[in-house]
């Protein structure tokens, strides 16, 4: 069987703006619906002869704008019209951004038949969202914006790369290559089926970074914690306060950390996987009772041993990673980053700031906002 190419995709809006009290109530009939696919029908035509001789004038074209009036009269079937603000300025981060990204729920075991990467562009009202989803077990979040700079370099008019990629894997006793993984195909289809979530912005300022960061210091009388260390210590105190644990449960922040400046024979332009997990353990009482400094200091020290750097997606969005000339105003993340409990953190807009998002049910984000500790060290 011939294969399908797919060239490009539009979505299409109506001329006239629908009106906000615009509001279709569904009956019986229609609900009945809900738990079966959509309707899908087409027509299959020969090329009008107009198309072939007159290539210039698009059948494409004519059939998006004769579609894009008829959706004036099928208001309830257009799209939306999404604008920056409506990304950026809501409390919680807005799910629109999920449908930003392709190769949504696909898991890393699907690359044998899935591409390794995937980008889509999408058109804003005011501004535009470049996505790139690729496979995990190909890149870590280094070697991800390592891709997405050097695009950015080449979308700016340079022929050659300032770090071009290093794909030399690293020599690693006891390996026996290529490593075997066995494909089970009920593990691909099962889906886990999460609680209800949701993902907030934080911003912090300069000057609130300096405050949290000088407070864990001075409790512990050194200088060796370092901003994202005190941060992080900072909303772990807060998630397990307002969780209101028992004193005597362990509670557990995983750290994902960098290796590249660890192993000397590894390449900063290395692309591929070079990240370790790694895990401090608390009781819920040593947190409460031994406040920020004793946290980062703990965090410190994992680190510290493994001589990395923590979390690879700070420091690095700092860049300029888009494929457009102006440097990015928002980083979003799709659907499959977030878990309960997950955090990403990455350089804010303004110099020295920065944007931590988290993931969290909606009752602890409840009580953290009335945690005046929590609060008076940020701005959201």
């Amino acid at each position: 069987m011939a294969s399908i190419r797919f060239i490009s995709s539009s979505i299409i809006q109506a001329e006239s703006p629908r009106k906000e009290t615009d509001r279709v109530e569904l009956t019986p009939w229609d609900l009945q619906h809900l738990l079966v696919e959509y309707l899908q029908a087409g027509l299959l035509f020969h090329k009008p002869k107009s198309q072939v001789e007159e290539p210039e004038k698009s059948l494409i074209h004519h059939l998006e704008a004769s579609l894009l009036r008829t959706l004036d009269f099928f208001a309830p079937l257009a799209a939306e019209k999404v604008i920056i603000s409506d990304l950026i300025e809501p409390v919680y981060v807005p799910e629109t951004f999920y449908f930003f990204f392709q190769l949504d729920g696909v898991k890393n075991i699907e690359g044998t038949s899935k591409p390794l990467l995937a980008v889509q562009v999408t058109e804003l009202v005011d501004g535009i969202f470049i996505a790139c989803s690729i496979h995990h077990s190909v890149v870590d979040g280094a070697s991800f914006w390592h891709f997405v700079n050097s695009w950015s370099e080449i979308s700016r008019g340079s022929d050659h790369l300032s770090k071009p990629p290093i794909f030399r894997r690293p020599l690693l006793d006891g390996i026996d290559y290529p490593i075997r993984i066995p494909l089970i195909k009920k593990q691909i289809q099962e889906q886990f089926m999460p609680p209800p979530l949701q993902v907030k912005n934080f911003h912090f300022t300069k000057q609130n970074i300096v405050k949290i960061k000088t407070k864990g210091n001075a409790e512990m009388n050194t200088n060796k914690i370092s901003s994202l260390q005190a941060l992080l210590s900072h909303f772990w105190l807060s998630v397990m306060r307002n969780r209101h644990l028992d004193p005597n449960q362990e509670t557990t922040i995983f750290l994902v950390i960098g290796v590249r400046q660890k192993l000397q024979q590894m390449p900063e332009q290395y692309f591929g996987n070079a990240i370790q997990s790694a895990m401090v353990t608390l009781k819920a009482w040593e947190l409460v009772v031994n406040g920020l400094g004793n946290t980062a200091r703990q965090i410190n020290k994992i680190v510290a041993n493994h001589r990395g750097k923590l979390h690879e997606l700070f420091g690095v969005l700092g860049k300029e990673s888009s494929a457009i000339p102006n440097r990015p105003i928002a980083v979003g993340h799709g659907a499959g980053s977030w878990l309960s409990g997950v955090l990403i953190a990455s350089c804010g807009v303004e110099e020295g700031s920065i944007e931590i998002k988290v993931c969290l049910s909606p009752k602890t984000f409840q009580a953290m906002e009335n945690d005046e500790e929590f609060l008076a060290a940020l701005t959201i």
